[in-house]
């Protein structure tokens, strides 16, 4: 199998309104990414609250999202959580709503061993045809799947095609791009860390300020691909502050805090995520604002 992307893919928050899905606004954040040259989507990851969705919600998430992309980009789902039987059950339908692609995290709070999530993996693969991206990180999961674990699972999973690296582990990554087969696709999983992967040959980034910024990110992750590393520094040195202000409190806290700024959603979490701390706040908007006043 190909790999679901190659460049940037925003890890797209899910917006409320009441305590509810807002889909009209979700269909405003999709086609801004896409005109803002988006080469993929993901829908529930970490930065879409999936934990705090629930299965009835999530199919109609799931549909009207592939529905209103229309096939312009690849839509890739997180389907995976800590119950092995339950990601089945949410790959399953992803993959019948036609999504191009799986998200599948480590579980989090089993702790399961290396050979416990080549298991979980291999038994998600079993029940569907869809591709499968990996998705590695333990400061949430407080479980790091090993390089030489990964690689076993790319040899050994057909429809795994990709992982998605956020153990912030510059070595482990440098192994699995080191003896990866060419068509496994790693993306970085930590936008700090997009251009260092890039330059060890990365195929892109699963991103979390390319929620507010697309076409800056966007642009960064494209010099990057081409090689043009000094121009990618810059970009990398002067989205640095926004970077980091995407988690000054747990993401995607910051991250919505930015977009309800900018009227692009209407801020809403759900518990137990809170609004943020008024300085913390303060923060966050003043780190965008040279980027807002640059497109405005």
């Amino acid at each position: 199998m190909n790999m679901p992307f190659r460049g940037t893919a925003p890890a797209l928050v899910t917006p409320f309104t009441g305590g509810e899905i807002d889909h009209d606004a979700y269909h405003g954040l999709i086609d801004r990414q896409i005109a803002a040259g988006a080469d993929a989507l993901v829908v529930l990851g970490t930065t879409g609250e999936n934990a705090t969705i629930w299965p009835d919600e999530r199919r109609s998430l799931v549909d009207r999202a592939i529905g209103h992309v229309a096939g312009r980009v690849p839509v890739i789902v997180g389907t995976g959580n800590n119950s092995t039987s339950e990601s089945i059950a949410f790959s399953k339908e992803a993959a019948a709503s036609g999504a191009d692609g799986l998200l599948v995290v480590g579980p989090y709070y089993n702790k399961p061993t290396q050979k416990g999530f080549a298991a979980h993996v291999a038994a998600i693969a079993d029940a569907t045809d869809c591709p499968i991206t990996l998705y590695n990180v333990p400061s949430r999961t407080s479980f790091n799947a090993t390089a030489e674990t990964i690689l076993g699972i790319a040899r050994d999973v057909p429809t795994v095609v990709g992982v998605k690296e956020a153990s912030g582990c510059l070595a482990q990554v440098s192994d699995i791009l080191a003896h990866r087969d060419e068509d496994f696709a790693v993306y970085a999983g930590d936008d700090e860390m997009a251009l260092p992967l890039l330059a060890l040959g990365a195929d892109g980034v699963i991103s979390v300020v390319s929620n507010v910024l697309p076409k800056q990110f966007g642009a960064l992750v494209c010099a990057g691909l081409a090689g043009e590393f000094r121009r990618a520094a810059r970009m990398h040195f002067d989205l640095l502050p926004a970077m980091r202000a995407c988690f000054q409190e747990t993401n995607p806290v910051p991250t919505k805090t930015i977009l309800a700024h900018l009227g692009l959603i209407e801020f809403g979490l759900r518990l137990p995520l809170v609004e943020m701390e008024d300085e913390n706040r303060r923060r966050v908007i003043a780190a965008f604002a040279p980027y807002i006043a640059a497109e405005t």
